[in-house]
C-alpha cells in the first residue's frame, strides 16, 4: 500500500481539519515542547488518540515508576486526526517518543510512510500474532470490536440479529441505524468486508442496507442513542459504545454478529515507537507498560476493551479467546478503505 499526500486515505485521516490543526500545532507547540526539542533524563512524550478519561491515567500510573510523561491528547474537535497531523509535521524534526492509536488504520500511515522504529517488546509474545506486526512495526492490545446493539423492546429474543447481513433483511426494514461509513471505525469495517467478500458480494450488500432504509447517523455514539432510545431497533457500533449503554441500564442486548461464519471485526489500540523521538529508550519502556497484562485490565475495566492477552480476565468483557474474530489483514483493510472512498460517497449521496 502506497499512502502519500495525494491519496484519499490520507486525506480522509488529515485534511478534513487542516486548518484547525495548524492553530493547534501553532498554539501548542510552546506549551509541550518549550519551543524547541529537548531531550531530558527520564522523561517521555507520547501522542494518543485514545480518549483522554482512559488514556491519562494510565499515564499517570507509568509516572510513578519514575519516568515524567508529556502527553498530547486528541480533541473532540479534531476527531481523532491532530496527532497524527502533528506526527507527519513534525517528521522531519520528531518531538514524540511513542504514539498510542484507537484503532490499526493511522499507525499505519506513519507505517508505511517510515517513521516508525521497529522494536518488539518483551511481553509482545502474549499478544496473538494477527494483532502484531512480525517485524515490530505495530502491536496491538485493549481491543474494541463491531457489535449489532438490540433494543429488546423492540426486537423479542428470539428475533435478535445473528450477522450484519440481517441490517439488510426486510424483517428489520426502516429500523436499521449505522454510522456514516465514510468515517471513523465504519470506514474500516467496511473496508474489511470488500476485503473479506470482494466488491461485487461487498457492494450487493450495502446496496441491500441502504434499500432497507438504514438510517445513516453521524457517530457510533449516535448509533448507540438511537437504539437505546427506542428510535432504531438495531445498530451497528463499537463495543466501548454498546457498553456505555448496557451502563447506562438502556433495554438492549448486544449481538457479536458472524460468530458461525465470517466472525466479528476485532480493533486493536495500536502503539509504535516514533523514528528518531528524542528518548527512545524511556519509549520502549513506556511500549513494554502498555502492553502489560496491568494495561489491558485496567482498559477493561475502565473502557470495556477487550484484553488480548490471554492472562487477563475482566467480567463482563470478553476475551479475545472467547470470540471468533475476523481474519484480517489490516494492512490490507487501510489500502481498502483508500480504494473504496469515490464509491462510498456515491452510496452515502456525496
Amino acid at each position: 500500500m502506497r499512502v502519500n499526500a495525494d491519496s484519499t486515505l490520507f486525506d480522509r485521516l488529515v485534511s478534513v481539519r487542516a486548518i484547525y490543526w495548524v492553530v493547534t500545532v501553532a498554539l501548542g507547540a510552546a506549551v509541550l515542547n518549550g519551543g524547541c526539542r529537548r531531550a531530558t533524563p527520564n522523561q517521555v512524550v507520547v501522542y494518543t488518540s485514545v480518549d483522554q478519561v482512559f488514556s491519562e491515567p494510565v499515564f499517570r500510573t507509568f509516572e510513578r515508576r519514575g519516568t515524567q510523561i508529556r502527553s498530547l491528547f486528541d480533541t473532540e474537535e479534531t476527531k481523532s486526526t491532530g496527532v497524527l497531523n502533528r506526527l507527519l509535521t513534525e517528521a522531519p524534526n520528531p518531538q514524540a517518543d511513542v504514539f498510542w492509536s484507537g484503532d490499526p488504520m493511522r499507525a499505519l500511515v506513519l507505517v508505511e510512510k517510515g517513521l516508525v522504529e521497529r522494536y518488539i517488546a518483551p511481553n509482545a509474545s502474549a499478544i496473538p500474532e494477527q494483532f502484531r506486526a512480525a517485524d515490530g512495526a505495530w502491536t496491538g492490545f485493549a481491543a474494541r470490536a463491531r457489535v449489532i446493539l438490540v433494543n429488546r423492546n423492540r426486537v423479542a429474543t428470539g428475533d435478535a440479529p445473528r450477522s450484519i447481513r440481517d441490517l439488510a433483511s426486510p424483517q428489520f426494514k426502516g429500523q436499521c441505524a449505522m454510522a456514516n461509513p465514510l468515517y471513523g471505525t465504519t470506514t474500516m469495517h467496511v473496508a474489511a468486508l470488500f476485503a473479506a467478500w470482494g466488491d461485487a458480494d461487498a457492494k450487493a450488500f450495502l446496496q441491500a442496507v441502504k434499500s432497507n432504509g438504514v438510517r445513516i447517523a453521524s457517530s457510533n455514539g449516535e448509533v448507540k442513542r438511537l437504539v437505546a432510545s427506542g428510535e432504531a431497533a438495531i445498530g451497528l457500533t463499537d463495543t466501548d459504545d454498546a457498553h456505555e449503554a448496557l451502563e447506562a441500564k438502556a433495554p438492549v442486548d448486544v449481538v457479536w454478529p458472524d460468530q458461525e461464519g465470517l466472525g466479528t471485526l476485532v480493533m486493536p489500540t495500536v502503539v509504535v515507537l516514533v523514528k528518531g523521538g528524542p528518548h527512545p529508550d524511556a519509549g520502549r519502556r513506556l511500549i513494554d507498560f502498555l502492553l502489560s497484562a496491568e494495561v489491558e485490565r485496567r482498559m477493561a475495566e475502565k473502557a470495556a476493551h477487550m484484553p488480548l492477552r490471554g492472562d487477563v480476565t475482566v467480567p463482563g468483557v470478553r476475551r479475545i479467546a472467547e470470540v471468533r474474530a475476523m481474519q484480517v489483514d489490516y494492512q490490507r483493510v487501510a489500502a481498502e478503505m483508500q480504494r473504496i472512498q469515490p464509491w462510498l460517497r456515491d452510496w452515502v449521496g456525496l
